[in-house]
Formats: C-alpha cells, sequence, structure tokens
C-alpha cells in the first residue's frame, strides 16, 4: 500500500477493490457538491479507466488518521505540466483537509518528478476551493518556494491556479 503521510490526513493510491467506492462517490451530486460536475460512470467504466492509467497519473484516497476515507485526490500528466484535483466529503469541508492533501501532493510532485509547474482549476464562484489552494502553497519542503498565481479564464466559470517552483 503506497502511503503519504502528512499531520492530519494520508493519501493511500487506489487499488482496484477501491474502485466500488470511487464509483459510488464519483456518481453522487452530494458527494461531489454544486462546483463539481463529472460524468456518470459505472464501475465497468472506472475498473476500463483504472486499467489504462498511464505511469503519471495516481489516483488516491485521503484519508484521517484512523483511516477514515473522506476524500479523492487525483494527479495527470496534460501538455508537460501536472494538473490536480481534490474533492472531499461535504461533511469534511472546511476543515483544512482539502488544503493539507493538496500541500501533500504538491510537494511529493515538486519533489519525485521533473517538473516546474502544477495547475489546479476550480468554479470561479467556489470560494473555499480558492482558498484550500491559496493556502496550499505554503509548501513543508525545505529550501522550496511555492507561489500561487491565478488567471481567469474567459468566462467566470474555471480559475486556474499554477503552483510554480523556485529553489533557493
Amino acid at each position: 500500500m503506497s502511503l503519504l503521510q502528512g499531520k492530519r490526513v494520508n493519501l493511500r493510491v487506489i487499488e482496484r477493490e477501491d474502485l466500488p467506492l470511487l464509483a459510488e462517490w464519483s456518481n453522487n451530486p452530494e458527494y461531489l457538491g454544486e462546483y463539481v460536475w463529472l460524468p456518470q460512470q459505472s464501475l465497468a467504466e472506472w475498473e476500463k479507466r483504472y486499467d489504462n492509467l498511464t505511469p503519471d497519473t495516481k489516483w488516491f484516497f485521503i484519508e484521517k488518521k484512523d483511516g477514515t476515507k473522506i476524500g479523492t485526490m487525483f494527479h495527470w500528466l496534460i501538455d508537460n505540466l501536472l494538473e490536480i484535483s481534490c474533492i472531499l466529503a461535504p461533511n469534511e469541508r472546511g476543515t483544512g483537509y482539502g488544503t493539507e492533501a493538496t500541500r501533500l501532493t504538491v510537494d511529493y510532485l515538486f519533489l519525485s518528478k521533473d517538473i516546474v509547474r502544477i495547475q489546479a482549476h476550480t468554479n470561479a464562484k467556489n470560494m473555499a476551493s480558492q482558498k484550500a489552494l491559496q493556502n496550499a502553497k505554503e509548501s513543508s519542503i525545505r529550501r522550496v518556494i511555492l507561489t500561487c498565481s491565478w488567471e481567469r479564464l474567459q468566462s467566470d466559470y474555471l480559475v486556474l491556479c499554477h503552483f510554480g517552483q523556485h529553489i533557493d
């Protein structure tokens, strides 16, 4: 079992036996919340996606220290940059868990991949997500300073957050 450990949460790689819960959550509008839209996908479709994951794509469950699953964190490669996505269960939002999971992911990616930029996007109206991304820029990696710049796309629907790496 692959695990990234934080102070209050861990990120555990999603295994094949975890896919039923992932499919359940991704098809539940209450879990996704008002700002996330995913197409409905059957368990068989999730299994097919899982079987075709590239080495630069990882799916994690966000877990409390007691092992309770409270959300998901994904990262994947798009045109020479990595994109990340975090979704927390509704009752766990606003707790700082999303910020910590994002920070763990950003730290892990900058330390383990030869990359200079990570991107996340959120709905322009999702102020909680924007706050979590902004707070995640404070890296726990020594000698690395993360900057987070925002780019509002043509519509007010999507905002991109870019994490860049600057080494002292």
